[in-house]
């Protein structure tokens, strides 16, 4: 979570006009944006310090349901369609600030040090039986965790899901599935490309067929009846080249137009 103060001393020089204007800006992200969302948070903070931007990440399904049950988000970064189809469903969201943001891929990852090497054939029964025979699998739970559903979807149309399911450690969120890889809880977890990329702890063993799933898309939008001035500068700068460079560092991709 990231939040920008500004001084005792700014406050008393600023006139009255933009003090006025200072404001609370809450982002509720998916688990998977947050390295990218910080920065890109810090980087706004140099250009206009004077709002206090806080952003809350979790599982997108969990983070609509907060917004559902009233939790006072300004934007809201979902990791699939779904969510933000949920959240638009019930009249939570202002519709036109909708759009895509980023794009992200499945990776199969272990902990850094795994000497196992994997020949992966993703539609076999007999390499997910042997690769998970004394281990688990991690994923965000595949019930309601976006990065868990797509992984679900994948090991359904490869045909391999009733023998991957008994194995699955389900977590929280994808960053709780890259924790548990992480710590040798898990051998092998299936997370975003983006997670892998920001952890020392884990590497790539491979990254699924993107024909396999649904577009793993994140849109953005403005929260029903939330938007003012802070916030649409903040959600504009959230979608501009500056935030997309940012993004791109942290293994995501351009989003479908």
């Amino acid at each position: 979570m990231k939040l920008f103060k500004r001084s005792a001393l700014a406050l008393l020089i600023l006139p009255a006009s933009l003090m006025a204007q200072a404001e609370n800006i809450t982002v509720f992200a998916a688990a998977s944006l947050q390295n990218a969302v910080d920065e890109i948070t810090e980087a706004y903070g140099k250009i206009d310090s004077q709002d206090h931007i806080e952003s809350l990440y979790d599982s997108s399904s969990n983070l609509a349901r907060q917004i559902e049950q009233g939790a006072p988000a300004d934007i809201f970064i979902s990791a699939n369609q779904s969510w933000m189809n949920y959240l638009e469903e019930k009249n939570l969201i202002d519709n036109p600030t909708r759009t895509n943001i980023v794009k992200n891929e499945l990776a199969l990852i272990t902990y850094k040090e795994n000497p196992t090497k994997y020949k992966v054939e993703f539609a076999s029964n007999e390499f997910w039986k042997d690769a998970l025979a004394k281990t688990h699998i991690a994923l965000g739970d595949p019930d309601h965790v976006p990065a868990g559903l797509y992984a679900k979807e994948s090991f359904e149309k490869l045909g391999v899901w009733k023998t991957v399911e008994p194995r699955v450690a389900a977590a929280q969120n994808v960053r709780a599935a890259l924790l548990l890889v992480e710590v040798k809880e898990a051998d092998l977890g299936v997370v975003y490309s983006s997670d892998a990329s920001v952890s020392e702890k884990v590497k790539t063993v491979t990254t699924f067929p993107a024909d396999l799933h649904e577009p793993i898309e994140y849109p953005i939008a403005i929260m029903k009846d939330r938007a003012s001035e802070p916030v649409e500068g903040f959600y504009k700068y959230l979608l501009s080249d500056d935030a997309a460079a940012i993004f791109k560092k942290y293994g995501f991709a351009a989003p479908t137009k």
